[in-house]
């Protein structure tokens, strides 16, 4: 659909001309990212501008793949309408050949940056953002696509700090062959399950691996195993993880036990879900990890 669009002509974004851009860029690992007043709207927005070479890098990856079309991020964002899930409004291709995205602009920061401050922010709250961030994930499962890079720095807050929305389907593929077949090994080091690290053949449990990890760091603000400081080194999950009551026992044990269900190093061993991982969770009332 991508390509047919540029070929029968799809209106170019000259967004220099369409936005007035408030915010210098936050670069990304592949993108730039503006806070931006729509012209045309008066509305403020998020305006991702994806860099044409790193782009280009990635969909290499899926070239050789005869008959097969690769939806293209924005293809894939623009699909889902859901509170735990940052709206894409538009999308397409700039006037300079780059592929952008409009979304909708949180004031809150990411998970990433709320683990790293002493002071407990997440207080009285855990609880609803992992519900929350189970049922996006949920959602990209249903449509038929994995996420492939589910980990705190793509989960976005929202101002009033309730609600976490999962964003970035710069990785993302659908959930089947051949985008599943061994070799495609991408996505953020520390959160990628032990069989997209080896190259085996994958499915959305990665993304339940990942999920887990990060659930895990959400409430201990560590990582179950030790942290990689060169790449994939030291993510070889052939040690069992930390025990998450070891950092808070007073952890509900049925919460901790999801979790740790989520981080089997071997899949068929996993939480098979996220409509598991919630119906398991379902009758938890705290989160207390003080």
């Amino acid at each position: 659909m991508g390509l047919l669009d540029n070929l029968f002509g799809k209106k170019k974004l000259d967004y220099k001309k369409r936005f007035i851009l408030l915010k210098a860029a936050i670069s990304g690992t592949m993108s730039d990212f503006y806070m931006a007043r729509d012209r045309e709207t008066d509305q403020i927005v998020g305006l991702k501008i994806l860099d044409k070479e790193k782009t280009k890098l990635i969909e290499s990856r899926y070239k050789g793949m005869k008959g097969v079309y690769k939806p293209r991020e924005g293809e894939i964002a623009i699909q889902f309408d859901h509170p735990y899930i940052v709206k894409t409004l538009e999308e397409g291709f700039t006037t300079d050949g780059e592929q952008y995205l409009v979304m909708e602009y949180l004031e809150g920061t990411g998970l990433n940056n709320i683990l790293m401050i002493k002071q407990d922010m997440l207080a009285g709250g855990r609880l609803r953002y992992i519900r929350q961030c189970a049922e996006a994930l949920q959602v990209v499962h249903k449509a038929g696509f994995i996420h492939r890079d589910f980990c705190p720095r793509n989960l976005l807050f929202t101002g009033d700090g309730q609600i976490l929305k999962l964003t970035d389907f710069g990785l993302s593929i659908p959930n089947k062959a051949p985008f599943t077949d061994p070799g495609n090994r991408t996505g953020t080091p520390n959160y990628m399950a032990p069989e997209l690290i080896r190259r085996h053949a994958t499915n959305e449990r990665v993304d339940i691996f990942a999920f887990g990890v990060t659930m895990y760091e959400l409430c201990t603000r560590e990582l179950p195993w030790p942290r990689g400081t060169n790449g994939l080194a030291a993510m070889t999950h052939d040690q069992p993880p930390a025990p998450i009551t070891s950092y808070h026992p007073n952890l509900d044990p049925t919460l901790a036990k999801a979790i740790h269900w989520c981080i089997k190093a071997d899949p068929r061993d996993r939480c098979p879900s996220m409509e598991a991982f919630l119906k398991m969770i379902q009758k938890v009332e705290y989160e207390d990890v003080v």
